[in-house]
């Protein structure tokens, strides 16, 4: 079934929820497919000179891989299924491909690039290559690979997106992430990097302290209205430490299970990126190191879904893809502790019981 992010889903509600407007709809654009229309000159009757030309729609590979409609192995819409979702058939945005140029803006020599999703783009600014897994640690979690094939994936734990660069995206992604050290943090009377100390005074499994971070409902699993749970507390073991540990590896014990859902489809990871803002804890990449069982590099901070449209920008402009070099400022041994994920797998597991 799939989740609420998906268009498809969204035009299904809008179909329930409102026929009449429903029935109006001629055309389906996402966003960033919107501003690029509008950019070349085309849009509402009386305020765009070009006029309202749907059919002059376009969008990218990434971003129409999560409509739910558009099938990343053939590369073609399918269009029982946007039928099924909205009622009826639509116009829909030509796909372009990578590097592809959408256009110019409307009365200027400038070019206008085919777009993409955050995710894709954010591979693109990290030259993430085949081999590569990107573990994104910010308000939400995301675990993404870059591979030849498409994936399938008929739990629907992992979604098969297509990438910005021609390959596939594979994706989990997760509701809580970051915010789970803000909420240890404020508990605990610490700072970040304090935080991160406290953690490093603990051994590996948090002295039997297990926390599924669920703060916000979750979303891989799907389980929207759940909440988070501390488990296994002890008189002895119900130390400040502890409780620091417990929360970084919980974080990424929930990144970890997508990161496995990935690997156990047959992607053979070469290495994690680690990124977003959690990433440049220290503790967190230490304890990163034990939780993932592939080899874990941090990169410099940036903001790589910019950098994405930059890479973006420069292909769509000369027609060659550049390939400017990734800075990684940590590489923290490898030092996988399988009980961390063991005792995660078991009191994740009742949730689902």
């Amino acid at each position: 079934m799939p989740v609420a992010s998906f268009t498809s889903t969204k035009l299904r509600w809008l179909r329930d929820a409102e026929p009449e407007n429903a029935a109006r709809v001629a055309a389906v654009a996402l966003p960033h497919d919107w501003l690029t229309w509008r950019l070349r000159g085309y849009g509402p009757e009386g305020e765009s000179p070009l006029g309202p030309v749907l059919e002059e729609l376009t969008t990218d590979r990434s971003d129409v891989s999560g409509t739910g409609y558009w099938n990343p192995a053939t590369g073609e819409y399918d269009r029982d299924l946007l039928v099924a979702a909205l009622g009826h058939d639509a116009v829909v945005p030509r796909v372009l491909g990578p590097g592809e140029r959408a256009g110019s803006v409307h009365g200027l020599e400038c070019v206008v690039g085919p777009g993409a999703g955050d995710n894709a783009a954010a591979a693109l600014g990290l030259g993430a290559t085949v081999g590569d897994v990107v573990v994104s640690l910010g308000t939400s979690g995301t675990v993404f690979a870059v591979t030849e094939q498409g994936f399938r994936d008929a739990t629907g734990i992992v979604a098969g997106f297509a990438s910005a660069s021609g390959e596939h995206l594979p994706l989990v992604c997760t509701l809580n992430a970051s915010r789970v050290l803000d909420a240890f943090a404020r508990v605990l009377a610490v700072g970040y990097d304090e935080l991160g100390t406290l953690a490093l005074e603990a051994e590996p499994g948090a002295g039997g302290l297990t926390l599924v971070p669920y703060f916000e409902g979750e979303r891989t699993p799907n389980l929207p209205d759940a909440t988070a749970t501390l488990s296994g507390m002890t008189l002895a073991n119900t130390s400040r430490a502890n409780m620091a540990r417990a929360a970084i590896e919980g974080m990424l014990a929930a990144q970890a299970v997508g990161l496995e859902a990935i690997l156990s489809a047959g992607v053979v990871a070469k290495r994690a990126l680690l990124v977003g803002g959690s990433a440049q804890n220290a503790a967190v990449q230490a304890i990163a190191a034990q939780v993932f069982d592939v080899p874990v590099e941090v990169p410099e901070p940036g903001e790589y879904v910019a950098a994405g449209a930059a890479v973006q920008a420069a292909w769509a402009l000369t027609g060659s893809r550049p390939e400017w070099p990734l800075a990684v400022v940590a590489s923290p041994a490898k030092d996988t502790r399988p009980e961390i994920m063991a005792a995660y797998a078991v009191a994740a597991g009742a949730y689902l019981s």
